[in-house]
């Protein structure tokens, strides 16, 4: 069964089924991202400052990092608090939004973490059957 198809917008949005699925398209592109992800459990312990997110995501880019947190913030899931002193201090902190991904996300790691030895046998399998990697 379709999730979005499980969903319906109330009748005074007015939005058909196309601007339904792009409207979600959106949002499971944002929530979804994997540096989205890193920066949500990074912030699920509270306010963080830029280099100390760096540090505990590992792996991401100043550049990427910076993309990702102006992302989150635009949808309102984070904000961004500069303080005015020498050096300058800036914070990063989840909304009341951003917090409630966590629970789900939790979820999800939870899954692929169990799912994760039975999805590298089928992948090992599939590999094996077919040739190599899915094109």
């Amino acid at each position: 069964m379709d999730l979005i198809a499980q969903k319906e917008l109330p009748e005074s949005e007015g939005a058909d089924d196309h601007e339904l699925c792009r409207a979600m398209g959106h949002i499971l592109d944002r929530i979804g991202d994997k540096w989205t992800i890193m920066a949500v459990g990074a912030l699920s312990d509270g306010p963080m400052r830029f280099n100390a997110m760096m540090r505990k995501i590992g792996g991401v880019s100043h550049r990427m990092l910076t993309l990702t947190l102006r992302g989150l913030e635009r949808e309102g899931l984070l904000t961004r608090t500069a303080y005015p002193t020498i050096p300058p201090k800036v914070e990063y902190e989840l909304t009341d939004l951003g917090r409630s991904l966590i629970a789900p996300l939790t979820l999800l790691a939870d899954w692929a973490f169990e799912n994760r030895p039975a999805m590298e046998q089928a992948r090992l399998a599939y590999d094996k059957e077919h040739g190599g990697p899915a094109k």
